[in-house]
């Protein structure tokens, strides 16, 4: 028998423009639904970027992103 995922609770948006590939909302990601682009955005960075699962809206990558706009997170209704 499969094992039941469980819903998502939140969604994540990234802002390529303002992310500089730190990787601290990726390490303090519970879920470990962020992780690094492996191409480069048009300033040279691996931005984050959300695997479009397992977020749980907890908002702990939006707390620890060092720049203003890089990530967003959106609780679903629940």
């Amino acid at each position: 028998m499969p094992i039941a995922q469980k819903p998502d609770r939140g969604m994540v948006h990234t802002n390529p423009m303002e992310c500089k590939g730190c990787g601290l909302c990726v390490e303090a990601c519970p879920p470990h639904g962020l992780s690094l682009s492996p191409h480069l955005n048009r300033y040279g960075f691996h931005t984050a970027v959300y695997s479009g699962h397992g977020c749980t809206g907890c908002g702990i990558c939006f707390f620890v992103c060092p720049e203003p706009g890089g990530i967003q997170v959106l609780r679903t209704a629940a």
